[in-house]
């Protein structure tokens, strides 16, 4: 794994930078990747998850708690495990654990100016909703960067990391893999785009989460300031 955090890229070769620079399709994870994870948007996510299950399951809050990281786990994320095991329906959950506060989202005007200096097409991939996607991205200010966005929906609520929802997303989209970069905070859900022989750039944060299965070669490069590798990247 090339381990290369933001003030190392000035290092890499020129015509590395080149390649990166002209990667013909960029995917982008959304939440904890688009934004920082410091941002803290996920702390709100998980009280409403935790009350959703609370009160659709009639637990108390800490049962509903462990039963919410259980489902995470088990399934990929807690709506899933929902779904199977309590018919939960997942346009009304979705609805209820995105309605966040995005105040600690601003505008990002350097990530904009990179984005537009990178000539690939671009798209979302992410286990969330379009709407909140699209909320998300208005908030940073590079909605009219990209091409499309892949949400759960897409996937027939089966989320990354199932490979299946890979193929799905690439197929909507029409995209070889091979041409790719995937861009994600949550280091095994770069496993099936290794596999399918996308470039991957793994987004470092402090979440346990992310880190899990961060040790592979599945992993080309990494950064811990996505708009600063991305703007360096850029140039």
């Amino acid at each position: 794994m090339k381990r290369l955090p933001t003030h190392h890229m000035k290092m890499m070769k020129t015509d590395e930078k080149y390649r990166l620079k002209n990667t013909p399709i960029w995917i982008f994870d959304l939440d904890n990747t688009l934004y920082p994870a410091a941002n803290d948007l996920f702390a709100q996510v998980d009280v409403k998850i935790r009350d959703y299950v609370a009160e659709h399951l009639s637990m108390e809050k800490d049962d509903a708690y462990r039963l919410q990281k259980k489902y995470f786990a088990d399934y990929g994320t807690t709506m899933r495990g929902l779904m199977d095991n309590h018919g939960v329906d997942p346009i009304h959950y979705m609805d209820f654990v995105h309605d966040i506060d995005l105040t600690p989202v601003e505008d990002n005007p350097v990530m904009e100016g990179a984005l537009q200096q990178l000539p690939g097409k671009k798209y979302i991939f992410t286990n969330a909703s379009t709407s909140h996607a699209e909320r998300v991205m208005a908030k940073l200010g590079v909605s009219h960067h990209f091409e499309g966005i892949f949400d759960i929906i897409n996937a027939d609520y089966i989320p990354k990391p199932a490979l299946q929802t890979y193929h799905k997303m690439l197929q909507r989209h029409d995209l070889d893999p091979k041409q790719a970069i995937m861009v994600e905070d949550i280091a095994k859900n770069l496993v099936p785009a290794a596999e399918l022989g996308m470039t991957t750039l793994w987004v470092q944060t402090d979440t346990h989460w992310g880190r899990e299965g961060a040790e592979g070669d599945y992993i080309d490069y990494s950064t811990d300031n996505l708009t600063a590798w991305l703007d360096t990247v850029a140039e």
